[in-house]
Order: structure tokens, then C-alpha cells, then sequence
């Protein structure tokens, strides 16, 4: 005689989405929990070091980094399609995100480039990604560039955004040097909120960048 198939108690249903609401905010907690030693150094150390240096009377004021933009560019992306996905590869490897494809604002002849043809690929990163980056930037990949003598500290805009720019990919850990089929370059612009330069290369030097002193 077959056995009858008997369906779960409502109590049982009530349980069981219990227990999945549970492993879902246990997640949700592990990630919170995650936060790049940079970003704690911001909040305990470089927070109130501004407020001394330059008498902020608002903590609104205090200047904090806002984003990462990483551009890596390959030129014909529409005619070799092969080199624009690597370099997406790289890029994702390199800022733990999905990089999304650039184009082309206005025709360049010279090069067989049209208006609207994929010349590179970006990241925007933002929060912990963004603090786990530069951490990784100072700490690890700086370091490893030859004959490297400190950042200029002219590089910033005039709106307290600095940029810089890197020869190879192969400088970051995660990209396998044997596994590289073209040595890429990229730029890479930090963003705060600082309203002037002055404030912005105290933001950065009191982070970490290592910034030379002429």
C-alpha cells in the first residue's frame, strides 16, 4: 500500500521561513561586519586630525573621500573586441567590480575611430570596495613600482580631486603575470569632498599616500 504524502503544518512553513530569515541576516551581518582597517583609520584617526589642522565647525565639513574612478583604455575596442574584454578582466580583477565599456565622445580619424566606439572600460567605486582599493594602493602596489620616489603633490584639479596614473596591471596582485596577453596601463582619480586642494592633500597624506615633498 503506497504511503500517503502528508503536507508540511503551518507551523512547520512558519518555521522553516523563520530559520531562512535567520541565515539571511546572519549573512547580511558578516558583510556589514567587514570594513577595510583604512576606513576605520578615517573615522578614528584622520577625522579628528582634520578638525584640529584646520578648525572645521561642523563635522559636515571635514573633507572624505567620495569615489574611485579606475579608466583603463585600449584603444580600438570596436576593431580587436578580444583586447577590451581582457582589459574588463583585468580591470574587475583588479577593483572587485564589473567594469561597464567607455566610448568614444567625438571621431578620431587618425586611429579609425568613430563617435560611439568602445575605446576602454571603468570602474566607479564607492564605500568599502573604494577604501579596500586605495588601502591596497598604498600598501601593496606603490610600493612595487621601480625607482619610485613618492607621488606628485601637483596632481590635484583645483576641486580636490587627485589623479595618477600606472604603467602595468601586473603591479596589482591579483593579475597572474603569465596569464597577461598585453601590458596595460590605467588612471585612476580619487574624489573627496574637500572644497580645496590644500584640504584634499591633507586628506590623502593623513590616509597614507605617500606623497613627495618638492
Amino acid at each position: 500500500m503506497a504511503k500517503q504524502q502528508t503536507s508540511p503544518k503551518p507551523q512547520d512553513k512558519k518555521a522553516g521561513k523563520e530559520q531562512k530569515a535567520e541565515k539571511m541576516f546572519e549573512t547580511a551581518d558578516v558583510a556589514v561586519q567587514f570594513v577595510p582597517g583604512l576606513r576605520l583609520r578615517y573615522e578614528q584617526v584622520v577625522r579628528p586630525e582634520l578638525q584640529r589642522q584646520f578648525g572645521y565647525k561642523n563635522p559636515m565639513q571635514i573633507p572624505r573621500l567620495e569615489k574611485i574612478v579606475i579608466n583603463m583604455g585600449v584603444g580600438k575596442g570596436e576593431q580587436e573586441p578580444k583586447q577590451l574584454e581582457n582589459a574588463m578582466r583585468d580591470l574587475a580583477l583588479i577593483s572587485g567590480q564589473k567594469p561597464v565599456a567607455t566610448v568614444a565622445k567625438r571621431a578620431i580619424s587618425n586611429f579609425r575611430i568613430r563617435k560611439g566606439h568602445r575605446i576602454g572600460c571603468k570602474v566607479t567605486l564607492r564605500g568599502n570596495r573604494m577604501y579596500a582599493f586605495l588601502e591596497k594602493l598604498i600598501n601593496v602596489v606603490l610600493p612595487r613600482i621601480r625607482d619610485f620616489h613618492g607621488l606628485s603633490p601637483h596632481s590635484f584639479d583645483g576641486r580636490g580631486n587627485y589623479s595618477l596614473g600606472l604603467r602595468e596591471q601586473i603591479l596589482f596582485p591579483e593579475i597572474v603575470y603569465d596569464q597577461v596577453d598585453r601590458i596595460r596601463g590605467m588612471d585612476i582619480t580619487i574624489c573627496t569632498t574637500a572644497e580645496t586642494d590644500e584640504e584634499a592633500l591633507a586628506l590623502l597624506k593623513a590616509l597614507g599616500m605617500p606623497f613627495r615633498t618638492s
